[in-house]
Order: C-alpha cells, then structure tokens, then sequence
C-alpha cells in the first residue's frame, strides 16, 4: 500500500485534543510541479495560438505597423486619409487623457485594424495560391512560367517560420466535384469490369440518376461544403469507422514494423525504455508546434495537420449504435500489459520526462514483478477485438461505476498503451520468410487479448527487444502514425543509443514510485462476456492468411531508369498479379490522400482502368513488345492522372459516398447509389513511403529500414496489399487473405507479384541483364541472429 499512501497529499486524525495534522511534504511537491508544469504547456498553447492565428505574419510585424504609421503622423502625414481622426472623435472622453494621447490611441487602434485587415489578405491570398493545382499535372522535369511564379509568390505569403499548424487557416476547402464528372468517371471505372450488357443497365441508371434524383442530393451537398471546413471528412469518420459493428481488430486497426535487419538490443525493458521516451520527446514537440509542417516532398506545398492532433491521449469509446473518439489534453502516464496484467506507469516525476535508463528500471520492475492477475483480468482486453455491441453494453453494466471505471478510466486517459510481449519475433531463424509472416500476424491481432485496440494505438516490445505498433484508424490515416513512428525508430537508435551491455544511458533514481497495478472486480458474467468476445476475435484472427516479404531483385532505381512512376509500375504489377491468379479482374483500391485541402484525409484511386486491362491482355496474349510497352506507358500515365485527380478533390468515391449519405438523411432510396456503395474491393492496396529521409542513412546504414506495415483484407474473398518502397532498391510487402476463402492465398500472391514485377521490367528494360547484377552491387547488411 506504499503507492497509495504516497498518492494522499495529507492525513487527518482526530484525537481528544483536536484534529492531528500529517502533511506530505513528498505529495505537495509533486502536486505543485505537476501544477506547474499544466501552466506552462497552457501558456505555450496560448502563445502558439498567437502566432498561428495572426500567420502568415508575426506578433512583432503589428509593432511595426504601429511604429511606421506613428511616424508618418510625426512628419504630420496622414496615412489613414483621415480615418484615425475619426477614430479620435468616437474615443470616450476622459478628464486624464489629453489630445496627443488620444491621438497615440488613436493611431495604435488604426494601426492594429490595418494590421489585421494585412493579414487576413495575406491568408486569403495563400489560400488562393494554395488552390492552384495546375503544377501537379504538368510533365516532370518541365515547370512552366506560371508554375514557376506561383512557387515564387507561395515562398513569399508562407512566411518564414512556420509552426506545425500555421497553415491550417489558408488551406482551401475540398471541393465538390460536378455530378456529370463523377457519373462519367465513374462509368469508365467500371467498363473493364463489366460485359456489354451489365454495362448498359449500369449506364442507364448512372444517366437516370444525374439527370433526377442527382441534382437535388448535389445542392445538399454543396450546401454543406460551403458550411463545413470539409465535406467528407466528419462523414467519412462516423459512418465509415464509427458506427461499424463488426471488430476493429484484422478489419480496421493496422500495424506497422519494427527495423528488418537489425535490433538496437535484445534487452527488451531497455527497448522499451528509449523508445517510450522517444514517443513523449515527439509529444513535446507536438504540443510545442516544435514539428515543421508536413509537405508534398521536394515541394513548398504543405499539408494538413488536423489529425496530429488526436495522436496521443486518445481513444475510441464503444457505444451501442456508434462509437465516439475521445481526446485528453494531457497525460503524464502510460498502461502497460504484462502477463495478463495492467499497470499504470507515470513517465514524468517532480515536472520532468523520466530519462530512458529510468523508464527501463521501471519498465523491469514490471516484468519482474511476481504478482498474478485478478480474476478475469488476464483476458479483458478481448472486449474491444471483439463486435462492438456487446463490448459497449459490457462497458455500461460492468465499468461504469467503482474500481472497474476508475481502472478502465486510467486505460483510455492514458498517453498510449504499452504490451510487454513473452513472445520473440522478427526476422530470424532457419526460415526468416515464415518469421516475418508470424511478426506480421502478431502485431495486428496478437493473442485477441493481449492489445488494447481501442486506444490510438499500442506499442508492443517483444522479448528480444523487436517492437511494432498497433494502431486503431478513425481517428487518423497510417501516414501520420507513421510520423511518429518513423522519429521514434531514429530518436531510439541513433540520438539516445544504448552502453556496452544493451541498456539505456544514464543513471537511476532508486527512489521512483513503483509501477502501480490496476485492480479490477470482474462478475461471472462479465467473464462470459469476455470469453465470447474472445471466441468471436480468435476465430476472426485464426482465419487471417499474411505474408510479407522483401523484394530486392530491384527497386526504384532501376524502375525511374525506365521513365516509369515506381508507384505506377507497382499497381501495374498488382494488376498483372491478380489477373494471373484469377483470369479476371477487380475492383482496385488504392488509398491517395487529400491532404492538400483544410481537414483533408483519403481518397480512392480505381487503378483498374481500360488502359491496363487492356495492356494485360494484350502481354498475357502475346502482343508484341513494342504494343506492350507503349500500352504499359498508357496505362501507367492513366493511372498517375488518376491519382492526381484523387489528390486534387476531383476523386469519384468520397463524392459519390457522400450523397448516398445525404441520400440517407432525405429517405430516398437510389438504385444507383446502392449498386455502387455495395460493390467489393477484392484488391485493396496502400503505400507508405517514408516522410522524413533525413532521419536515415539508407546507403551508409541500409539495414537500419523498417520492414513498413500493413492491415488486414477488406474482402472476404479479396487481397489486402501495403508496401513501402525503400532506398533505391528495396520493396517491401505485406498481403493479407483469408483462409476461409479457397480462392485466395497470400503465399501464391507474392510468388505471383515477384513474377510480375520481374516481367514488367523484362518488358521496360533495354539491358535486360542489369536486373540480375543490381542484387549483387547492394550492400551487404548485417541480419539479427
């Protein structure tokens, strides 16, 4: 009962000769620095509140203005044209002020209109640049005059010091395609996945739709565009994640992996130790608005910031009809998972970070510790792999009152939540490819139990000090975790590093509190619960079929050597892949993003189009080389204009998705809609590149890349694929199936995927053996034992 004594800031007793007295010097303390340490990130969000809102100008730009304008009226000039006198006149008199004061007042409270009226043409000016777009279609390599002056005039309005959410404010709105466009796009989507006449039925209802029902749905929306900072996003949220029913675990949560080659150290507390550090290094920055903010790469075009606001302190709520995202404005702990058990972990003592040598003395005292869990702990997180209608009805019957809320509450307030893993994974042993599969599995669902997957995510330490991360979707997409992710990883290993023996530097207060063990009280029933939520997620994860492998044949070097988008070449290859397996094709999903716009998240790319179908059966047929290079190269260009009708807002599912709901909202029902928002993604695929390739040597220190991540299919009988293009000759994938499905296996996937990566560049390349000497000229890397 140590921690609980230390927890109570003063004792009371009450004697014959009055009340007795007993104050905690130690508690006091730690109130007063934890108070202390409030005020100030408050002041520094009121102070970055200042810079931001008065952005692209600064704070000291109005004592300019105020100075230049006083001294024009001392070399009695008016440059108000006679607006500061009025200003005097309608000054409320007073008996203490004389007329050269209320003048100077005068002349400031000008000044700061003018000022602000500066301002604001400055942001409306950034916004309009920054919805220009032109530049993103035009040829690579060849900028024109307009786009050259464009960039000219952007690096003036932007400013020089921007913080991290500096241009939230002149971003543009997304705007609402025209329902003609969409149809058509729409309509040619779907033309190399329909026969003549299924074609002709849709193309009817598509027309019956634009010319009725179309236009009163699209004045809705354009109603709400001109309302909401963005059209989609809040929609997109709630009914695509929230109000989903079925487990988030394998159907929304994703992963992401740890380095592929090497591990900083096998000691798994001391791991845990520099990288939970690292994460509460980035939070710092983040609340300072310390980041810089993200670009478009090799631009001065920035995106959107909003979700690095839900990082951290966040977690999604289960309720009956659908889920809420709640967001904390701090938190100084984190809940670590051990062996079945839940501790609460304070990270900051007496107002500091804990160093990393000291969270891995912490981090020990909890693998250490001998104690078993309570009665139907061991399990509990089931609750939230499992549907999400029982979880939320367990939460109000069994956690809304007494020990239960005050444990669950410690769970869901925390910063993130840690697994301490028994398990060792990574790429290792005598088959390192089934290694990397099992590593895959374990981050995205674990034991089922094991994980909090309703948190914003969950970072997993393994025994032999690999790691990874799980991480729950509503609140933002992978690219933003992946920020964070990708910081941590170098923080850890090349900033704080670990001595000689594989521990953390620095030195240990022996003094520290002790780790503090959650209590819970769980009824028979609530056990009952907990099994079936573990049935229904064991059967869900049991029945995920992944396999990742390293590609390294060759990369994207040897891919821009043939003037090929490497994204483009990839998606051309997943085509030809699935064509080869199936003797057909697909509906194709490939996640853009719309981070060019205010709130912007993702938008789909439909990279089956009539070009590549037509390019693969004319390869698959024995056309020519010379046919089928120049249809690759159509089809490719395709899909690059595509995408960047996608990234621009000229996408066709989030419009189309948004007037079904409105649809929804008035009670009308539309064929059309319908057919189109119940159609399967059986290829559903995702890039994630890397954002800051400052922080990694990749040609020095190639074994320092991360292996990237992935998530779980989207079909029943369809294929999920992620993959990272690393360096110039590394890339990584992740594929996911079902078992239940007896078309559709990941293994023979990838074999299928190899195989058309090397044919396509068989196909593009002139020298056909450059190819097979690319693997001998990489570097040598150093592989975990």
């Amino acid at each position: 009962m140590a921690e609980a004594h230390q927890a109570v800031a003063f004792q009371f007793t009450v004697t014959p000769d009055g009340i007795d007295l007993q104050l905690s010097h130690q508690a006091l303390t730690e109130i007063y620095l934890s108070g202390m340490r409030s005020w100030k990130k408050r002041i520094v969000r009121i102070k970055n509140s200042v810079i931001t809102g008065v952005y692209p100008a600064s704070p000291s730009s109005w004592l300019f203005v105020v100075i230049a304008i006083l001294a024009t009226m001392y070399t009695r000039s008016d440059p108000s044209m006679g607006l500061i006198a009025k200003i005097q006149e309608h000054l409320p008199v007073s008996q203490s002020m004389s007329t050269q004061c209320q003048a100077v007042v005068s002349a400031v409270l000008f000044s700061t209109m003018l000022w602000l009226m500066l301002i604001f043409t400055m942001r409306l000016c950034l916004k309009q640049l920054l919805s220009y777009h032109r530049w993103m279609f035009e040829q690579h390599g060849k900028m024109s005059t307009t786009t050259k002056i464009w960039v000219a005039l952007v690096r003036i309005f932007s400013g020089r010091k921007p913080l991290l959410y500096s241009y939230q404010g002149s971003l543009p709105n997304l705007p609402v395609p025209t329902i003609k466009d969409t149809v058509k796009r729409y309509l040619e989507s779907v033309r190399p996945l329909m026969d003549d006449k299924e074609y002709e039925r849709m193309t009817k209802l598509a027309a019956e739709f634009e010319s009725s029902l179309g236009n009163r749905l699209q004045w809705y929306l354009k109603l709400k565009a001109l309302w909401a900072s963005n059209y989609v996003s809040d929609w997109w949220e709630e009914y695509v994640y929230l109000r989903g029913r079925s487990p988030i675990m394998v159907n929304s949560n994703y992963y992401g992996m740890d380095f592929l080659y090497v591990t900083p150290t096998p000691i798994q507390a001391a791991r845990a130790g520099n990288s939970i550090h690292s994460f509460f290094l980035y939070r710092r920055k983040l609340n300072k608005e310390e980041l810089k903010p993200s670009r478009i790469p090799g631009t001065v075009i920035p995106l959107c910031a909003a979700q690095c606001e839900r990082i951290f302190n966040t977690t999604r709520i289960p309720g009956e009809e659908t889920d809420t995202v709640q967001h904390w404005q701090d938190s100084d702990y984190i809940v670590v998972y051990h062996r079945g058990r839940y501790f609460r972990l304070r990270v900051y003592q007496a107002g500091r970070l804990l160093s990393p040598r000291e969270i891995e003395f912490q981090i020990q005292r909890i693998l250490d510790d001998p104690s078993p869990p309570s009665k139907g702990e061991a399990k509990l997180g089931a609750l939230t792999a499992g549907d999400r209608v029982p979880w939320a009805k367990a939460r109000t019957k069994y956690f809304s009152s007494g020990i239960n809320k005050r444990s669950l509450d410690c769970i869901e307030k925390a910063a993130f939540f840690v697994t301490l893993d028994d398990e060792e994974q990574g790429m290792m042993g005598d088959d390192p490819a089934a290694s990397l599969d099992r590593y895959a599995k374990s981050l995205l669902h674990g034991k089922c139990y094991d994980r909090w997957f309703d948190k914003s995510f969950t970072v997993v330490y393994y025994k032999n000090g690999k790691n990874g991360i799980n991480a729950e979707h509503s609140w933002a997409d992978a690219p933003v975790l992946a920020h964070v992710w990708e910081y941590t990883l170098a923080t850890d290993s090349f900033q704080l590093g670990y001595n000689a023996e594989g521990h953390c530097k620095g030195d240990v207060d022996p003094s520290l509190p002790r780790p503090v063990k959650l209590s819970w009280e769980i009824l028979p029933e609530c056990e009952e619960q907990i099994a079936q939520s573990l049935a229904v997620a064991q059967a869900l994860a049991d029945d995920v079929d992944f396999h990742v492998f390293s590609f390294q044949e060759f990369g994207k070097g040897k891919v821009k050597k043939c003037r090929v988008s490497p994204d483009g070449f990839i998606q051309m290859a997943l085509q030809l892949a699935y064509f080869r397996e199936r003797g057909t094709f697909c509906l194709t999903y490939e996640a853009s993003m719309t981070r060019l716009f205010r709130e912007g998240r993702t938008e789909t790319v439909r990279s089956c189009t009539n070009e590549s179908s037509a390019f693969i059966r004319a390869l698959e047929g024995g056309e020519a080389a010379d046919v089928c290079k120049h249809l690759f190269r159509v089809a490719t260009e395709k899909h690059q204009l595509l995408y960047r009708l996608a990234m621009t807002g000229a996408g066709i599912d989030r419009h189309l998705f948004c007037l079904y709901v409105v649809s929804k909202y008035l009670g009308v029902e539309s064929p059309f809609l319908k057919e189109v928002l119940s159609e399967p993604w059986r290829l559903s695929t995702s890039q994630t590149p890397i954002q800051q390739v400052e922080l990694f040597d990749i040609d020095n220190h190639p074994e320092y890349v991360s292996c990237g991540g992935g998530f779980g299919p989207v079909a029943d009988d369809g294929y999920g694929v992620s993959y990272c293009v690393l360096g110039e000759n590394m890339i990584n994938f992740h594929i996911s199936c079902k078992h239940s499905c007896p078309d559709t296996d990941a293994h023979k996937f990838g074999d299928q995927i190899r195989q058309a990566l090397r044919d396509l560049l068989k196909l593009l390349s002139p020298s056909q053996t450059e190819a097979s000497k690319t693997e001998e000229s990489q570097p040598k890397v150093k592989k975990d034992q």
